[in-house]
This record gives C-alpha cells, sequence and structure tokens, in this order.
C-alpha cells in the first residue's frame, strides 16, 4: 500500500480540524478574557502540541529529514486510522459547536463563560480531549513513520493529566456546585469508562 495513501487521509483531517476551528478561534478573540491560567506550561505543552501534530508530520512527508524512521503502511493500520479518523473529526466539530463562545485553545474563561452541559458534554466533560486522542491515534496508524505517526499521541498524552486538572479547578472555582454536580453525572472522556 502507498504511504502517501495515508499521508493524504492526515493532511485531509489536519485541514478539517483547521478549517473547523478557525471561525471558533476568530469569534473567541472578540471576547473579553476573564480569567487565564496561561502560564509558563502552558505554552509549552502548546509548542509541544504544535511540534507533534504539524511541523513533524509535515516534516515527515516534505522532506527526506526523518525518512530513516519510515516503515510500509499496512492497509489494516491504514482503515483503523480512517476509523479513528472520521468520528475524531465529527466529534472535534460538535465539542466546538456546543462550547460556542466559550471555547479557548488555552487555559481561560470568557465575560459571561457559561458551563456547557448539552450536546455532547451532557455525558462527556471533555469531548474535544477525546477528539484529539482519536486524531492522535489517527496520526499514528495513518503516518508510517516511527518518529512523526506517534508524536501527537505522545505530546498529548503528557498535555492532558498536567492540563486536564487545571482546566477542571478553573471549572470548579468558576461555577462550584453546579460544576461538582456535573462531575457527579459525567465520565472525563468515555461515556460510563473513565
Amino acid at each position: 500500500m502507498s504511504p502517501w495513501l495515508g499521508k493524504t487521509a492526515f493532511l485531509i483531517g489536519v485541514v478539517a480540524m483547521m478549517i473547523i476551528r478557525a471561525p471558533h478561534g476568530t469569534r473567541s478573540r472578540k471576547i473579553r478574557i476573564a480569567e487565564s491560567r496561561k502560564g509558563r506550561l502552558e505554552v509549552a505543552l502548546l509548542g509541544l502540541m504544535w511540534i507533534a501534530t504539524l511541523i513533524l508530520p509535515l516534516t515527515s512527508i516534505a522532506t527526506p529529514l526523518v525518512s530513516f524512521a519510515d516503515y510500509p503502511l499496512c492497509p489494516a493500520a491504514f482503515v483503523l486510522g480512517i476509523i479513528c479518523l472520521a468520528p475524531g473529526l465529527w466529534l472535534f466539530y460538535r465539542s466546538h459547536a456546543d462550547l460556542g463562545v466559550n471555547w479557548s485553545i488555552s487555559l481561560e474563561l470568557r465575560d459571561n463563560h457559561r458551563l456547557i452541559t448539552l450536546g455532547v458534554y451532557r455525558r462527556i466533560r471533555h469531548p474535544m480531549y477525546a477528539a484529539i486522542f482519536l486524531q492522535a491515534a489517527a496520526q499514528g496508524l495513518l503516518l508510517p513513520n516511527w518518529l512523526a505517526g506517534p508524536a501527537y499521541m505522545f505530546a498529548f498524552s503528557v498535555m492532558f493529566p498536567l492540563r486536564v486538572r487545571s482546566e477542571e479547578t478553573m471549572m470548579l472555582k468558576k461555577f462550584g456546585d453546579e460544576y461538582r454536580a456535573y462531575t457527579a453525572r459525567t465520565e472525563r472522556l468515555i461515556p460510563n469508562v473513565w
């Protein structure tokens, strides 16, 4: 199987994520930030994510710099990658749409920030992170390179536990008992599991 099938699917996924996120980023920048927890750690984690999701994969696709780590694309990996990519993109879209003006790329609360508990947030507190895990799995399966493929999963596995704790603490401080009740009836990533 041609490695370009996986690389093309990966690139389509990256472009789709950018198209999904762009209008939300534009809209959220227009609303004043009421509280920010964007410190050095957050900036470093976001930088790591950019390297893992764009710079290293695009380097592996467009240059021979990391071609020493290439391997053949397996048809089963390609199919599994598409199976992760499609619902990951849907969940990514749905979580942005349901958050609306409350979305931010960083740990921030906007003016008039509301606790969203409907849509995909009805059963999962962090559906966007679940979508990112699916996207990371898709990258690992679709990019046949031992460095670029798993980079996203590695970076997000570092970021997730550090960020989710701060995010939930911020939400608890802002929404108090309402957020406690929400956490009692929802799971972090997978309904009825985790």
